[in-house]
């Protein structure tokens, strides 16, 4: 394990934060006191008209503002382009990941390209969303993700810098960075933390950023390994026109030639479709 102080920076995201911003700062400082660390803190008001960036440079920590709100992800590549360290950590402004579970997550510095908090809860709202979500991610990346966008990671700032081109500036930032590890065979370690109520109000649009999370863990897989996606569209679609031909001649009398025709025909397109784009994707990497 690295003991180099300057091997870590942290990164905090903050939006309309002036509620939470104060006590997270103050915890984590505790904390890093503690253990004995002087980690740099960066703090990226991301475009906020309250009192966020007063009260973070308040705390002595380095405090970069966006003019204007450019998004969750935004902020996180202001923050990583401002440091050098080989690892970044993340934690949100809010108060939801408490800062004196830092620790557990360092313990595995140098260890993984990427340890993740897994939260111990989800809002009763959003539970199901995030299961489909869930199980959806899983099965694309063919591994097991316990929490798929948390706001609470250790990243080696290379791994990052590997998929700068498709990290996204809103909130799928960290869902992004997941599917894009996992799907290229980078260690990634998950650690349980708690996850606490938010100071202030979410800024989550529970229908529209449901809908943009599920578009981009399809868009993301199939970027990296699309195979996973077309064939098996691909063959349920042969399978559909196969029954409905069998169930056509044999229960209605008559063969639906027209519809199992284009059925198959459309399985076998997307099929050919995805081998091709499986074929640029191994190619361009």
């Amino acid at each position: 394990m690295q003991d180099m102080n300057n091997s870590v920076t942290i990164i905090i995201p903050a939006y309309q934060e002036e509620k939470g911003i104060g006590p997270v700062l103050e915890q984590l400082q505790t904390v890093l006191a503690k253990m004995g660390k002087s980690y740099p803190i960066i703090v990226v008001d991301d475009g906020s008209t309250d009192r966020t960036a007063e009260i973070a440079k308040s705390f002595g920590v380095e405090v970069y503002h966006h003019e204007e709100n450019r998004g969750y992800g935004a902020a996180l590549k202001t923050g990583i382009r401002h440091t050098q360290s080989e690892y970044i950590l993340i934690i949100d402004a809010d108060g939801t990941y408490p800062p004196d579970e830092l620790p557990r997550i360092l313990e595995h510095l140098d260890m993984y390209d990427m340890v993740v908090g897994a939260r111990d809860w989800v809002q009763p709202s959003r539970a199901f969303a995030k299961w489909v979500l869930r199980q959806l991610a899983n099965f694309l990346a063919e591994t097991k993700i316990p929490d798929l966008n948390s706001g609470l990671r250790l990243i080696r700032k290379s791994l990052v810098e590997s998929f700068w081109h498709i990290l996204p500036n809103g909130f799928s930032f960290t869902t992004t960075i997941t599917l894009s590890a996992l799907c290229n065979g980078y260690s990634v370690k998950y650690v349980p933390v708690r996850y606490l109520k938010r100071e202030g109000k979410s800024k989550i649009m529970p229908v529209r950023n449901t809908w943009q999370f599920l578009m981009l863990i399809i868009r993301t897989v199939i970027y990296f390994n699309p195979l996973r996606v077309f064939l098996p569209v691909g063959m349920g679609m042969i399978v559909l026109g196969i029954i409905v031909g069998i169930y056509s001649k044999f229960f209605l009398g008559k063969l639906m030639d027209v519809s199992t025709i284009t059925a198959i025909t459309a399985g076998v397109e997307i099929l050919m479709i995805g081998f091709l784009a499986d074929l640029i994707s191994k190619r361009s990497r």
